[in-house]
C-alpha cells in the first residue's frame, strides 16, 4: 500500500462584518474575512494539504486569487475540485486533522457541523475529519482579533 501526507496552511485577515465561513460552515459573528474568495482558511489549508500529499502545487497556483473567476468562489466547490484530482491520482483520504487558530470568532459549537460538511467532501466518515480550535491567548494580529490561521494534515492511501 502507497501511504501520502500532506501539510496546508492559510491565514485570512478579519474586518468588521457579519460573520465568516469556517470548514464549510457560515457562523454570524461581528466579522468577516477579507479574501478574493469566501475566505475558508479551514478548507484552503486542507486543500494545500490534499494537493501537496499528490504532488499537485496549491491552491494559490490552482485557483489563483488573480483570476475573476474565483471572486467571492465558495470553497467547498474548490475542496470538490481538490479532490477529483485526488482521486484522479488513485488516492483516498484515510485521515484529516484541522486546527483554526482564532481568537474569533468562538467555533467550538459549529465544530460537529464542520466535520460534517468536510466528511461528505473528503468521501469520508466524520470520524476520519478532526477539527479542533485554539486561540492566541491574545498574542500577536491573530490574538488581537486582527486575522485567524489554519493548518491542515491528511493521510492519503492509494485505493485499491
Amino acid at each position: 500500500m502507497t501511504f501520502r501526507i500532506g501539510h496546508g496552511y492559510d491565514s485570512h485577515r478579519l474586518e468588521a462584518g457579519t460573520g465568516v465561513t469556517l470548514g464549510g460552515v457560515f457562523i454570524e459573528c461581528a466579522y468577516r474575512l477579507i479574501a478574493h474568495s469566501d475566505g475558508d482558511a479551514l478548507i484552503h489549508a486542507l486543500c494545500d494539504a490534499l494537493l501537496g500529499a499528490v504532488g499537485g502545487g496549491d491552491i494559490g497556483h490552482l485557483f489563483p486569487d488573480t483570476d475573476p473567476q474565483f471572486a467571492g468562489a465558495d470553497s467547498r466547490k474548490l475542496l470538490a475540485e481538490v479532490m477529483q484530482r485526488v482521486r484522479a491520482q488513485g488516492f483516498c483520504v484515510v485521515n484529516a486533522d484541522l486546527t483554526l487558530i482564532a481568537q474569533a470568532p468562538r467555533v467550538a459549537e459549529h465544530i460537529s457541523a464542520m466535520r460534517a460538511v468536510l466528511a461528505e467532501l473528503l468521501d469520508a466518515s466524520i470520524a476520519q475529519v478532526n477539527v479542533k480550535a485554539t486561540t492566541n491567548e491574545g498574542m500577536d494580529a491573530i490574538g488581537q482579533k486582527q486575522g485567524l490561521a489554519a493548518h491542515a494534515v491528511v493521510l492519503l492511501q492509494q485505493a485499491s
